[in-house]
């Protein structure tokens, strides 16, 4: 190859998918000076998503669940910069450090869009301004702090109907990520009480709402089932067939009997949606946004342009029906595409193979040592289920030193309460606006 010109490799997106395209590439890489392999991504960091909704419940510390991006490479470059715009007929993509920066022009030879998604507010009255995602480590750091704040809030409450809708906490969805993140956020809800005297505990109250008449599509009915009742046997409140019509600071407008449920706390992870700038390329979309790929994870009439992840849609040989947008299909779809652009690169175009992977198995924490778990055929559910989560996700967690504090982290929570410090995070213009108002000295 060192006849040939450097062949550029740009890699959109430092998520699963991004993060194990480039990971591959390095491999198949090392030695060929020729190939330049350049990874951009908002953040410095990787975020393990699987375990996100441990940290609003402070099961786990923020920073284990995150490793530096460029701890990872040796010959692929990182930037973290944020991403203007893709031209596709000229083979530039636009992006910038920050607001401020200078705009750089970055062009490619074979580009990886690994975007992933964002978070859907449906166009819902109120809700994108009030309501708490968990799609990033900020949302979850911003949601720990603010379930943290409602019960210090409440516990100088006098009026008990608003301490109740202080500590009343609605979570948006019931898919996996919604029924992992009220099982937390209940564990935590109930174990952090016990510090703030005046708060009964018939005060705090998990409600998850959901569209659907069951919870966790994903997974099968007996184990949605089994969740199901042990959730509420805990006492979570569901309100199945439900849709939340509209949010404001103080309530969640819902479209049942009872018009409205008093809070000040709507946590959505009811759905997501290709990152915007997918929405702005000239390729073929579905109805959904995600770009339509073949089987090779190539984005038809552009060369050289591949598409994986949450802003794809990968098409199942055996079912016909798109892959869903998991992690492990992310980490296979990664591998694949840096194989396929390898073959392309040398010359063996004939010899790239179509993307094919079927499905492991599906595990969902609940809280309380209690999981469902289904593994190629097989159902468990309870204890070790819930130990079987976190032995495979622990395995997979990138980095022995996270592995390490993140089983520390785990082994404190058995024998130590949750951690209820709130951090609170000042901009220097919140410093400076508090500094002109002294406090008043009433001693």
């Amino acid at each position: 190859m060192s006849d040939k010109a450097t062949k550029r490799i740009l890699i959109v997106g430092g998520g699963f998918a991004g993060m194990y395209t480039a990971l591959h590439l390095e491999k198949i890489f090392t030695k060929d000076k020729d190939v330049e392999i350049t990874l951009l991504n908002r953040d410095n960091f990787f975020l393990f998503t699987p375990m996100l909704s441990e940290v609003p419940s402070s099961s786990i510390e923020a920073k284990h669940v995150i490793a530096p991006i460029r701890a990872f490479f040796s010959k692929v470059s990182f930037q973290e910069v944020e991403v203007h715009s893709i031209d596709l007929n000229n083979h530039i993509v636009t992006a910038s450090h920050c607001p401020g920066c200078k705009i750089y022009n970055m062009e490619y030879d074979y580009l990886v869009l690994a975007l992933g998604s964002v978070t859907s507010f449906y166009g819902l009255p109120g809700v994108a301004k009030n309501s708490f995602p968990m799609k990033t480590l900020s949302d979850a750091m911003a949601l720990r702090n603010h379930v943290i704040d409602m019960f210090e809030h409440a516990d100088l409450e006098k009026d008990a109907q608003m301490r109740r809708q202080l500590l009343t906490f609605v979570v948006a969805g019931g898919g996996f990520a919604g029924v992992e993140t009220a099982g937390e956020l209940n564990d935590f809800a109930q174990t952090s009480r016990k510090y703030y005297r005046n708060i009964r505990p018939d005060e705090v109250k998990i409600i998850l709402v959901e569209s659907s008449s069951r919870i966790m599509p994903e997974i099968s009915e007996d184990l949605a089932a089994f969740a199901l009742k042990r959730l509420r046997k805990r006492g979570i409140e569901f309100c199945l067939q439900t849709k939340i019509v509209s949010a404001a600071p103080d309530k969640v407008e819902i479209d049942i009997s009872v018009d409205h449920i008093p809070t000040n706390t709507l946590i959505w992870v009811a759905g997501t949606a290709p990152h915007p700038i997918i929405g702005t390329l000239p390729c073929e979309k579905d109805k959904r946004g995600r770009i339509i790929v073949n089987e090779y994870l190539e984005v038809p009439d552009w060369p050289g342009v591949c598409a994986l992840g949450d802003c794809a849609r990968i098409p199942d040989p055996k079912t016909g029906n798109p892959y869903p947008p998991t992690a492990q299909h992310a980490v296979r779809e990664g591998k694949q595409v840096a194989k396929n652009i390898a073959l392309t690169i040398r010359g063996k175009n004939d010899d790239k193979k179509p993307f094919k992977f079927s499905t492991i198995g599906t595990l969902a924490p609940l809280g309380h040592r209690t999981a469902i778990a289904e593994i190629k055929g097989f159902k468990f559910s309870g204890f070790f289920a819930w130990w079987l989560w976190r032995t495979i996700y622990l395995s997979k967690l990138p980095g022995l030193d996270r592995k390490i504090r993140v089983a520390l982290d785990w082994t404190l929570n058995l024998f130590f309460p949750r951690d209820i410090v709130q951090l609170k995070v000042f901009m220097k213009s919140d410093v400076l606006e508090q500094s002109s108002h002294p406090e008043t000295d009433t001693q």
